[in-house]
């Protein structure tokens, strides 16, 4: 089963981010086995990145796509033979330079800016959407 990890540099405070975020995580574990894994704003998010993985970064200079099209990266990705995906998450400053460009893909989900806290809640629903995409649920209408 595929591995999902999202890194994330911050810590969730606020209760209604964290509850949205472990409902996707719940659901996410249809599909394959997500973490989320919090480190501190200074942390070194390079270092907790899972060896052999498919680096996604998240950042806004990054290539856009549509849901469909993130379901078909993820698959591309397992389809090559990657059993793991990890997704890096900035903090309020964003991400390292040395984090965007040791990442093998760097997605922008758009060209307006939202907190980090709320883009963290936004990612793993896109993650769920994919998973749910390719899985040909309902979810995805």
């Amino acid at each position: 089963m595929l591995r999902v990890s999202v890194l994330c540099l911050g810590r969730l405070k606020e209760p209604y981010y964290a509850d949205a975020c472990r409902e996707y995580v719940k659901r996410l574990g249809a599909f394959c086995k997500p973490e989320v894994i919090e480190l501190a704003e200074d942390g070194d998010i390079l270092s907790r990145v899972p060896k052999g993985a498919y680096v996604i970064a998240l950042c806004v200079e990054g290539r856009k796509l549509s849901s469909p099209g993130l379901a078909a990266l993820l698959e591309k990705q397992a389809n090559q033979g990657r059993s793991h995906i990890c997704f890096l998450i900035g903090g309020s400053e964003g991400l390292p330079p040395a984090a965007k460009a040791a990442a093998d893909f760097s997605l922008s989900m758009s060209d307006m800016t939202f907190p980090h806290h709320l883009a963290r809640v936004m990612v793993l629903e896109q993650i769920y959407r994919a998973f749910s995409i390719l899985a040909g649920t309902k979810y995805h209408k």
